[in-house]
Parts: structure tokens; C-alpha cells; sequence
């Protein structure tokens, strides 16, 4: 502290001595010298040999501080502060001169290891060179690149859609966009699995060409990531095209309303490439049922025997209906199998003739020779069936992978009902359908629950078509028949209570959907007699309902105790479990015994599914 008191006495000193020396600026000169009171003599402990003037006069010559001596010489010799610091206080002093000692402590060090000063020092360590080595990068991650910027290319297929495409891109992210099917520039063994797959997708009413396996090159890069791109995407298309994904049927027809289960594309690739035969798990996308089998062993025996006799090519022309005259008419005979005729005269048994040709080709059956008949007339049998059974595989596409042990299945062309329990047929009942204008729907459901002396509450489709014009020309036209009419506002209901007359019979199974259609009993039973059996405005109608309540609600409702219940008041029963049900379209039926049935084209569903497929 007296050391840093003595530099700040000093420096002010240093500081008053130039301003006292120097003269006045003042045009008059004016003596500022004062006298300065005598300083006493500095001695610092440890120091003898400086001594600080104590005195100072303005006409002296300045003199400099031993502060200001030390800061401008540490600042001309930056490397001999350590020596102003350690005792040294003349700046001048050379460096072999004995320095000041201030008095400090010498530290004191610990003694050295005789050990480690008598240790020889190390040798030098020479490490043997290392060996050269190639590190060859995997093909997987030497394509990883492109298959990231090819993806976009690569999946654009006509029938994929954009979300199934990002999702095949999402799962080759998902694994650092490496091959699937690449290894060492060629197709994996799991990739030919695949390849044969598609190779024999016509077995299954597919067309082979849809699912073309791109040819690679082992030595371009491009084209291996592309085709294994392209062939995960073919297997993504192939599986969804399994389930029913080729045409839409809501686009057919708007009684068409399946539900469609078209697995992801995520779905698909997580399933093959786990899998050890991914041929043997895309062709499992292919309906399982029983029905289907049958169509597609039918359609190998259809193509075994493809060679037949050569067709009669009849010309274009004018239609054709009885009566009218034709140099055609003998070759039309011909082709229907007629036998040989001259005449040209167009007459009823050719009619009748062409007539049953339409109905087996799923055509109206009018008997007019027209440009859709004369275009099927061109083709041959062989050809023609086999583009009804794949019509009928496609139908099978829409209805659930599992039908369920128990279940009821309606045949709409057939007019038949039938009802599986525990995996067998357990009862089946001739029923009336919708007519044309009034098409049954489409689908599949579950069936919950029963009503025994139903009410029928009349659709609007019916209310437009028939009550409210009848209304408009008799007043009494629902009192008449039995109805209830209702009004609230400007809407009107009509409501058929339950009775002898209802239009439901007495029991009804109620599946509710949007289409508002169940199964019913009807007070019309004659109906059941007539081969064509469409008759009514859409729901289905049962001949024996109270046998078919019997299967369905179980041993506690027999079929005697429900019919005591008729004309006792509405009453809704619950089935114990709910049952599935589907309203099928089949218009060609392989039986057990592998005869190939077909039924009418009531609707034209069938020639609606086979002209899209024929599309593309």
C-alpha cells in the first residue's frame, strides 16, 4: 500500500512540474513560480539505494518520476515488466546485475525422484505402416439417391392414385431408400416371386399386361432404382385391383354400393417385403370364397378348349325385328344354329331363337337384331363366356373377405335367398326383387332385429310415383286402400297400419341402410309362382319369412310362437347376435358339380361390369 501511495504522490508531482515550467500564453507576462513546500525524503523498506528529491524548483529542469521512468520504459520494453514487478526498480539496470530483494518468500520445491531422474529416456516407437484395403460400398446405399429422385417417375401409373404413390415413397423413406427387390444389379428372389405373380394374373380374371415388369440393366444405375420402384408399385396396384379396385360401382349405377376393403399401399409393402413368399401373399388379395374358386377353375377349363369351330361373320346392316326381309337372315340362322335356309324373311323362330342367344350374353332379350347383338354375334362362344365369368370374379371382389359362419345371402338374377349357419346351408326360400325401374341396391349389411305385425310407412320414391297422384285424383284414393295419411306443414306421410292387407305381410328384417330396404312378408303370395320374380319397388320379399325368423332369433322365438303373435300389436325382437347380410348380382354360377348356371340380366349390372372391364 505505501508502495502504491508513494507512484500516485509521484505522479501528480510529475504532472504540475511541466505546467509550472512552461510560460503564459497571456500577452503580458505574468511569474506563476511559487514555491513549493520541501517534500520529504521517500525511502522504501528493502531499497537503500534511491532516493527521491525531495525538492523542486520552476526553474529547474523537469524531472521525471521514478513512475513515470518505470511506465515509459515498461512500455519501450515490454519484456522487462516482469523485472519492474520482482524488484528491480532501475529500468537501466542490465539483467546479470543483482536484482532489489523486496523481501518475499522463496517458494520452496519438493525434492526430484531419484528414480525418475536416473530413467533413461523413452525410445522412439516406429509403427508399422498400415495395409492398404478397398471398401466396396453396398448396392442398397449406392442407389439410395436415385431411388429418392426417381420416385416421382417411377410411380406414375395410371390407376395409382397420388396417395397410394406418396405412401410407397413414405415407406422407401421409411427405409433409408434402399432397393426392395434389387440385389447385386439383378431381381432379388422375392422380386421373381412377385414377377410370377403377375405373369399369371389372367388365372384370376386380371389382365397380365396391367402389371408389365419393367427390363433392367445391371450396369445403369437409373434403371435399378426405377424398376424397383415400379415394381413395388405394380404390386401395390395388383393387390387393389384383387379387392375390387379396377372400376368403381358407384360410377355403374347408384344401386351398386358395395364397400370396398382396398388395403394401402402401406398395408401391401408392410405384408410382401416381410414376407417369404410375396407371390403367395399378393394372390391371397383374391377373393377366398367357395363361388369364386369354381368361376376361376371354369375360366382354365373355358381357355383349355379354346379351339373351336370357325364363326359366321354377319355383315353390318339395319336392326332386324320379325317380319322384315334381310340377304342376311340365312347367315343369322346359321349362326344361331338354325340350319341351313334360303329364305330371307326374318320370321318368329329366328326371333325367338336370337332372343334366347341375348339372354345367355347378357343382353335384352327383345329378339331384335341390333349393333350390340351383331357385334356378340361376331364373337365367338368361347371368348364371350369367358368375359362373363370375369365380369362375375370382379362382382365376387366386392363383397367381404369373410361373410361370416352365419350368414344370409340373396341372389337377386335368381330370385333365391339362402342361409348359412355354422359354415352350411341351413335354409333357403324363393323371394320377389325389385322391378327395373325400382332396382334391389347392392351390398352387404347386418341384420339386428325383427318386427312382427310391422307398419308400413310408405318411401317417398313411391309417395312421388303413386300416392300423391292418386291423391290428386281422388281424394279418398288412401282411406280407400287402408292408409293413414298424415299432414304436418306442407309435408305430407301415409302410413299402412298393421293388418291382413299390410304391404310388409306380417313380419319384417330390418338391416337399416340408405337405400331403405329390408327383407318383408307379403299378403301376395301367388307372386312366388311366376318364374321372373320383380315385382316389387326394391325390398325383397321372402315366401316363408316366419321359417326364416325361426333361424334367425334362435330357439326361444320358434315359428309357432311368433305366429301367435300376429294381430297382437307391433313388436320388435332383437336378434341375439346380428347377422350379415348381402345382397348379391351373380348372373353366373358354377355349381358343386362344376356346371356352369347363368341367370337373367334383370337389371344390366352384369353388361355395365363387362363392358368397363372391357374398357380398361
Amino acid at each position: 500500500m505505501r508502495l502504491r501511495r508513494l507512484a500516485e504522490t509521484v505522479s501528480a508531482l510529475a504532472l504540475c512540474l511541466p505546467l509550472l515550467a512552461s510560460p503564459s500564453r497571456a500577452e503580458t507576462p505574468v511569474d506563476l513560480a511559487l514555491p513549493l513546500p520541501e517534500q520529504p525524503a521517500l525511502v522504501l523498506d528493502g531499497l537503500t539505494d534511491v532516493a527521491i528529491p525531495s525538492t523542486a524548483t520552476a526553474d529547474a529542469a523537469p524531472q521525471t518520476a521514478p513512475s513515470q521512468e518505470i511506465a515509459s520504459q515498461e512500455a519501450a520494453r515490454p519484456d522487462e515488466a516482469e523485472e519492474l514487478v520482482t524488484g528491480t526498480l532501475s529500468a537501466g539496470q542490465p539483467k546479470d546485475e543483482p536484482r532489489w530483494d523486496l523481501g518475499l518468500p522463496v517458494p520452496e520445491l519438493p525434492p526430484v525422484d531419484p528414480a525418475l531422474a536416473a530413467r533413461p529416456a523413452m525410445p522412439e516407437i516406429v509403427l508399422p505402416p498400415l495395409p492398404e484395403f478397398a471398401v466396396t460400398i453396398p448396392q442398397g446405399l449406392e442407389l439410395s439417391g436415385l431411388i429418392a429422385s426417381r420416385a416421382e417417375t417411377a410411380l406414375a401409373l395410371p390407376r395409382l392414385a397420388p396417395r397410394e404413390r406418396a405412401d410407397i415413397a413414405a415407406a422407401y423413406a421409411a427405409h433409408d431408400n434402399r432397393p426392395f427387390w434389387i440385389e447385386d444389379g439383378r431381381w432379388s428372389a422375392p422380386a421373381r416371386q412377385l414377377i410370377a405373380r403377375f405373369e399369371h394374373a389372367a388365372e384370376d380374371g386380371l389382365r397380365a399386361d396391367d402389371y408389365a415388369v419393367p427390363v433392367i440393366s445391371a450396369g445403369n444405375r437409373d434403371s435399378l432404382a426405377e424398376a424397383d420402384l415400379r415394381l413395388s408399385a405394380l404390386a401395390v396396384l395388383y393387390a387393389r385391383d384383387a379387392r375390387g379396385g379396377r372400376i368403381d360401382p358407384r360410377r355403374l349405377s347408384r344401386m351398386l354400393t358395395p364397400t370396398l376393403a382396398l388395403p394401402s399401399a402401406t398395408e401391401v409393402l408392410s405384408e410382401i417385403t416381410g414376407a417369404a413368399d410375396p407371390g403367395a401373399v399378393l394372390a391371397a388379395y383374391n377373393p377366398p370364397h367357395e363361388g369364386y374358386r369354381r368361376l376361376k377353375a371354369k375360366l382354365a377349363e373355358l381357355r383349355a378348349d379354346r379351339p373351336e369351330t370357325p364363326m359366321v361373320r354377319i355383315p353390318a346392316g339395319p336392326a332386324l325385328r320379325v317380319g322384315m326381309q334381310d340377304a342376311r337372315v340365312p347367315l343369322i340362322r346359321a349362326r344361331l344354329g338354325l340350319g341351313p335356309s334360303e329364305e330371307q324373311v326374318f320370321d318368329r323362330s329366328t326371333a325367338t331363337a336370337l332372343a334366347e342367344f341375348q339372354r345367355k350374353a347378357g343382353l335384352s332379350a327383345d329378339g331384335v337384331l341390333g349393333d350390340q347383338t351383331l357385334r356378340a354375334l361376331a364373337t365367338s362362344r368361347s371368348a364371350r363366356l369367358e368375359g362373363d365369368i370375369v365380369a362375375q370374379m370382379e362382382r365376387w371382389r366386392w363383397l367381404p373377405a369373410d361373410l361370416g359362419e352365419s350368414h344370409i345371402t340373396v341372389n337377386i338374377p335368381e330370385y333365391r335367398m339362402r342361409m348359412v349357419r355354422d359354415g352350411r346351408l341351413a335354409h333357403e326360400a324363393r323371394v320377389i326383387v325389385g322391378k327395373a325401374a325400382s332396382a334391389t341396391p347392392i351390398f352387404s349389411h347386418r341384420m339386428d332385429h325383427v318386427v312382427v305385425n310391422p307398419s308400413w310407412y310408405i318411401p317417398p320414391s313411391i309417395m312421388k310415383n303413386e300416392i300423391l297422384p292418386g291423391l290428386a285424383r281422388d281424394p279418398d284414393y288412401a282411406a280407400k286402400r287402408g292408409y293413414v295419411v298424415t299432414r304436418r306443414g306442407n309435408t305430407v306421410s301415409v302410413r299402412q297400419p298393421p293388418g291382413e292387407r299390410n304391404a310388409l305381410g306380417w313380419i319384417k328384417f330390418m338391416f337399416p341402410n340408405d337405400h331403405a330396404v329390408y327383407l318383408h312378408d307379403t299378403p301376395n303370395r301367388r307372386l312366388f309362382a311366376a318364374e321372373q320374380r320383380a315385382f316389387s319397388h326394391g325390398c325383397v320379399r321372402v315366401e316363408d319369412p316366419f321359417a326364416l325368423a325361426d333361424m334367425v332369433l334362435g330357439p326361444e322365438w320358434s315359428k309357432e310362437r311368433l305366429k301367435k303373435l300376429i294381430g297382437s300389436g307391433e313388436r320388435t325382437i332383437r336378434l341375439p347376435k346380428p347377422m350379415p347380410i348381402h345382397l348379391v348380382y351373380e348372373t353366373h354360377v358354377v355349381d358343386e358339380a362344376g356346371t356352369l348356371r347363368t341367370f337373367g340380366d334383370i337389371y344390366g349390372f352384369h353388361r355395365l361390369v363387362r363392358a368397363a372391364l372391357e374398357r380398361g
